[in-house]
């Protein structure tokens, strides 16, 4: 028996909290494969994200650990000493926002392809090096990966310094190979892959970890062992590690080369090459409204209005603007970027008018202007509209 497997099915799915909306194919008892994103409000409800409302992405029924003992990834390829890591071994190392978030949005202007997620499938996944993931309304997730080992340390451990562009066999990619199995790899596993220039850069932070907020991980964020690189679609950071490979080009499979890629409006299905385009791999700038629902019915008078502002890439926020006429005007939003303390809200105060516009610098003013077939890397204003009127509420 593997120490670790992918079930054939999903009846060995583990619970999920009630409140994340599920954005997947449902059966007669499950969701096939179970993907979901929390409410709006828990974007901007608390400082450290609570692990259970984290989004979850998976490609196929999640992977069962049988014994934590006997599990291992290998590392081979393009190396001249290929290594099997234990957990024990990673232990040892120890040293210290979805590319499709809101492609609901873009289905509702033309048909794009993939899971239909909205506005929540984003999470500032450390406290400890996405410090350029900063908020004009507050902190966006954070969830603490303080268990892991630094990636860099580990290849420089097997022959590969630090700061490597190509290996003496020729390597100059780092592939990612998962247990999750799926069916765009024609039942075969789940893989990334990154350069190994971004693999071997101490300052990159590429983890391998195995704790989540001082936790160890569970079943649906990677257990036992998953990668997480930082500013980058969250494709790469493959979870449920099974072997890393050191290869000459970036992965050839499905998730590389046949999604995940950004193209002009006027391409579409019947005259899409995908060999025009590289793999995405750094995160969009966005800006998202979270303290107010789509159509909300308010009260006149002053609201306060809160949400996030994301920028991938190692790059930082310059400024977010509010608006309440449509985009004629804007207010800029303050920000809030600390660390090391408790949550503090930061806000603007706006007179209720008929809907709230929420725009970074690169952001585009509509959705035509830069709609992609595949639905991912939306940066349009996010626009939410209200209702105001004396009601009983």
């Amino acid at each position: 028996m593997p120490a670790i497997s992918g079930p054939s099915d999903y009846s060995l799915e583990p619970p999920c909290h009630p409140c994340l909306q599920i954005n997947a194919k449902a059966s007669q008892f499950f969701c096939e494969p179970f993907n979901a994103e929390p409410p709006l409000s828990a974007l901007v409800s608390s400082y450290v994200t609570p692990v259970e409302l984290f989004y979850k992405r998976n490609h196929g029924p999640i992977p069962v650990v049988d014994d934590i003992e006997r599990y291992c990834v290998d590392i081979s390829g393009l190396i001249e000493t290929p290594k099997t890591l234990y957990m024990r071994d990673v232990r040892m190392l120890l040293k210290y926002n979805c590319a499709g978030n809101r492609r609901t949005a873009m289905s509702k202007t033309r048909e794009v392809r993939g899971v239909g997620w909205d506005v929540s499938s984003i999470g500032n996944e450390s406290a400890l090096f996405l410090h350029d993931f900063l908020l004009k309304y507050k902190k966006l997730f954070i969830l603490s990966w303080e268990g892991g080992a630094k990636l860099a340390d580990v290849f420089e451990l097997i022959g590969i310094p630090k700061l490597t562009s190509c290996t003496r066999s020729g390597g100059k990619h780092v592939e990612f190979v998962s247990i999750d199995k799926c069916k765009e790899e024609n039942g075969g596993p789940y893989k990334a892959s990154i350069p190994l220039t971004t693999a071997t850069n101490p300052e990159a932070d590429v983890l391998l970890a195995y704790e989540i907020n001082g936790e160890p991980l569970n079943r649906d964020h990677g257990f036992p062992l998953r990668v997480i690189v930082p500013c980058v679609i969250g494709g790469h950071s493959v979870k449920w590690l099974d072997s890393i490979n050191i290869i000459a080009e970036e992965f050839q499979g499905f998730f590389m080369q046949k999604d995940y890629k950004m193209f002009p409006p006027s391409v579409d299905w019947g005259n899409i090459d995908w060999n025009t385009r590289k793999p995405q791999m750094d995160s969009p700038v966005q800006s998202v409204i979270c303290s107010l629902e789509d159509v909300q019915p308010m009260k006149p008078g002053k609201v306060t209005i809160r949400g996030y502002a994301v920028a991938g890439g190692s790059r930082g926020i310059e400024r977010v603007d509010v608006s309440i006429d449509g985009g004629k005007t804007w207010m800029e939003a303050t920000r809030f970027q600390k660390t090391g303390i408790s949550y503090i809200a930061d806000h603007i105060t706006a007179t209720n008018g008929h809907g709230c516009y929420s725009r970074s610098q690169l952001i585009s003013h509509t959705l035509l202007r830069l709609w992609p077939k595949l639905g991912i890397l939306n940066t349009s204003w996010h626009r939410v509209h209200v209702r105001v009127g004396h009601s009983n509420m």
